[in-house]
């Protein structure tokens, strides 16, 4: 069957998938796997040490793929200057560069003239219409069951998203808790025209930066085993329990401020658990959806039995 929505028409993808930026994890060799097996795959510029790192990173996509794929600026989370990351992506003519995590109208100004496709990451309506408002081509919606920085209002996908969709005139893409194609066709029902994914794509075999031990605990996880931290900080953030979470929480309730939390929320205590898999000195993202991971199959596997699975279920309601 054909799988096309205004995402696809827009993006030129073959499947409304969308890859999620996943900070210091989505590298070339992810994109370029996603963005081959049909769906859209994306660097993460702003884990990147320099704008030539990302030069380098772009143009190792372009020698792994001919299909499109996206650049992911996480602007309000590292604390520094991104203007000369996007000018590399400009340059290099990437086709869709997508934001998250903060304001997104310096970069909306600085892509004047630019035919790339403008994706925004939100987590409420009245952001969505902001975004809308902008110029953004669409937005991408996380309910609270995602990984990673959520929104403020604890608001699930099955309600964020067809509040959005009601509220926009441009495509909606969902996120947060998906994972297999009956999410896939949940999310469509749902009036959104296409789906990103963060953590089921760190279980897969091309995510190479992810250590083995983060991915083992993907698989043998519940989805009762993530929590929220940094609420303290009016930055919610879902990840994998652990001692070290254990202890972030601890000094939240001890209302100690950025100042206390700093080095356990850090991007070197991320990377401790992500890249060493050093477990009890670390944190690292996951959504609820862990629950639903049972594997790490190639990309071009996964998405084949995404598709597979959201045909049956299109087989189903029409007989």
């Amino acid at each position: 069957m054909k799988w096309e929505t205004r995402i696809t028409k827009l993006l030129n993808i073959k499947y409304p998938i969308i890859q999620g930026g996943l900070a210091y994890l989505a590298y070339a060799d992810l994109a370029a796997a996603v963005s081959n097996a049909g769906g859209l795959g994306q660097i993460t510029a702003m884990s990147l040490e320099s704008p030539e790192l990302l030069r380098e990173e772009i143009r190792k996509v372009r020698r792994m793929t001919d299909k499109p794929f996206g650049v992911n600026y996480a602007i309000g989370q590292h604390g520094r200057p991104f203007e000369h990351m996007l000018d590399i992506a400009l340059e290099e003519e990437v086709p869709v560069i997508s934001m998250t995590g903060g304001n997104p109208a310096p970069i909306f100004k600085r892509l004047e003239g630019s035919v790339c496709k403008k994706l925004v990451l939100v987590a409420a309506r009245r952001q969505a219409e902001k975004a809308e408002e902008l110029g953004a081509d669409a937005v991408m919606v996380v309910g609270q069951e995602g990984g990673g920085h959520l929104g403020k209002n604890d608001l699930g996908t099955m309600v964020l998203v067809p509040k959005v969709v009601d509220a926009l005139k441009i495509p909606v893409i969902a996120s947060g808790g998906i994972g297999d194609g009956r999410g896939m066709m949940a999310a469509l029902a749902l009036g959104a025209e296409g789906i990103e994914m963060g953590t089921r794509f760190i279980a897969t075999k091309e995510c190479l930066h992810a250590h083995p031990i983060y991915k083992e605990r993907l698989v043998s996880g519940t989805e009762n085993d993530t929590v929220v931290i940094k609420r303290s900080l009016g930055a919610p953030a879902r990840a994998i329990q652990n001692t070290w979470t254990e202890q972030i929480l601890k000094i939240e309730q001890e209302a100690k401020g950025y100042e206390g939390l700093k080095d356990f929320i850090s991007g070197t205590a991320n990377k401790r658990y992500i890249y060493d898999g050093k477990t009890d000195s670390g944190y690292a993202w996951a959504g609820q959806v862990m629950g639903l991971i049972e594997d790490v199959p190639s990309v071009d596997q996964l998405l084949s039995r995404m598709v597979k699975e959201a045909e049956n279920i299109r087989e189903k309601w029409t007989n």
